[in-house]
């Protein structure tokens, strides 16, 4: 069993790596062996994280100035990766957020909302994965194995209000989930395969002033999410890496086209 899950010198790439959740997998990744590929577009991120990750493990953590949303930077990516670290063992799609203008404000419609805003949130949620999938998993075709996690959402199980932008961008992440694992195994082989992890609602920058309060407490919004989750809490960023961990692993080796809720019970409450 030990083989199974081992990730010892495995290369996984990682969008998101420097934000609350890519940096706890990031960490976590590091720590049981393996090297990780860095890609974001703030080089001083990057490099804050990856000394804070050599700090931990000496030469884990490779960084790569790339924006996920280029064909053309990612082409380049694909080539130096093959060309440096030989194989590709993984990568995990984290890229994504939301944005104020594409958030349906407690006093709004849906008709306030910026469609730009809007347009600019389904392209990095959705196409900040589709597009480093498409081109960085030719890698995995030319060597015969490989494992994707994307980001999926509980957006994209059931209605959350004010996100519409962000849950339409996840649903569709789900079904290129499901369509990229087709294609790949189908056409290159059962060693290929796509998978992706749904997160509950975890306390993180970009959602710690719609949950929280200054004093720490919880706001209206936190407090509702805390009463629909069975657990009564919400996620510590350090309870996804084992799902991670999992599917990364060969331990999962015949799991493709599936998305894994890890919400603390969330999608399997009525409310009632």
């Amino acid at each position: 069993m030990n083989e199974l899950l081992s990730l010892k010198d495995k290369n996984y790439a990682l969008s998101g790596g420097t934000g609350t959740l890519g940096g706890s997998i990031a960490k976590y990744l590091v720590e049981n062996g393996a090297k990780v590929l860095l890609l974001g577009r703030s080089e001083d991120k990057l490099k804050d994280k990856q000394n804070e990750l050599n700090a931990l493990v000496e030469n884990s953590t490779f960084i790569f100035k790339v924006d996920v949303m280029d064909e053309n930077e990612l082409i380049d990516l694909k080539n130096k990766i093959k060309e440096d670290f030989n194989h590709l063992d993984g990568l995990v799609n984290l890229a994504g957020g939301n944005i104020p203008g594409a958030t349906v404000k407690p006093d709004q419609t849906v008709r306030d909302i910026a469609m730009s805003d809007t347009r600019k949130v389904v392209d990095i949620n959705l196409f900040g994965t589709v597009i480093p999938t498409v081109i960085l998993s030719e890698l995995m075709v030319e060597q015969g194995y490989g494992s994707i996690v994307n980001i999926s959402s509980m957006a994209a199980k059931q209605t959350i209000s004010r996100v519409l932008g962000y849950s339409m961008a996840k649903s569709a992440v789900d079904i290129f989930t499901k369509w990229m694992a087709n294609e790949l195994a189908s056409k290159h082989g059962d060693k290929i395969r796509v998978n992706a992890v749904a997160p509950g609602f975890f306390i993180g920058n970009q959602n710690r002033r719609l949950l929280t309060n200054e004093d720490g407490s919880f706001t209206e919004r936190g407090n509702s999410i805390i009463k629909n989750t069975p657990m009564g809490r919400f996620g510590d960023a350090s309870e996804l890496n084992g799902m991670v961990h999992y599917l990364l692993s060969d331990a999962s080796s015949f799991v493709t086209g599936s998305i894994f809720d890890v919400d603390g019970g969330f999608t399997s409450f009525s409310g009632v």
